[in-house]
């Protein structure tokens, strides 16, 4: 396992009127976790006015070691405390492979369901998702006169099928389910 990379999900739910101070930390600490070794790739998933509240923080690592290495190091803790004030929660992350992230039950630590499980239900939501997103998406791009070109559409499909599993179905979908996705 340690050679197939890892990740870190870090939620921060920021105090009103605070985002602007995190979106500043944002690019302070963004370029110090891009120059420790072993980094490969850095995502923010940012609140949606009036809808969601968190940021989301992906960060992937080569190696779960190197990963460790950043989550525990003197330049992270003294970021985090440097912006602890702006949280409403504390600093919550958990370290994890492929899209564990999305099957786990906010404010509890459950096992994850196994890998078959977690695969038929992924697949079992973003099929639905990949016959209708299209037919919804790609008229609204028409109208706004998109370039019609075939990886701008995917790009546009793709980023709403992907805000609508983690921030819409599967939250209510694994909750529906859990009985048998955790059993």
């Amino acid at each position: 396992m340690e050679n197939h990379g890892a990740s870190v999900v870090i939620n921060h739910h920021i105090k009103d009127g605070k985002h602007r101070d995190y979106e500043n930390w944002l690019l302070e600490i963004e370029p110090i976790c891009r120059n420790f070794p072993g980094h490969m790739d850095w995502q923010i998933i940012r609140p949606i006015p009036n809808i969601t509240y968190d940021y989301t923080v992906i960060i992937r690592f080569d190696t779960l070691s190197h990963l460790k290495h950043w989550m525990d190091s003197k330049e992270r803790k003294n970021l985090i405390e440097k912006v602890r004030e702006l949280f409403v929660k504390e600093d919550n992350f958990y370290i994890k492979s492929g899209l564990d992230f999305l099957f786990i039950p906010e404010n509890q630590s459950t096992k994850i369901p196994v890998r078959w499980k977690q695969f038929m239900v992924t697949w079992s939501a973003i099929f639905p998702l990949s016959m209708v997103i299209p037919l919804l998406v790609l008229p609204v791009l028409q109208t706004l006169n998109v370039s019609q070109n075939h990886a701008i559409n995917s790009l546009f499909v793709s980023g709403v099928i992907v805000l609508l599993m983690i921030y819409v179905i599967m939250p209510y979908y694994t909750r529906l389910i859990k009985k048998w996705l955790y059993s």
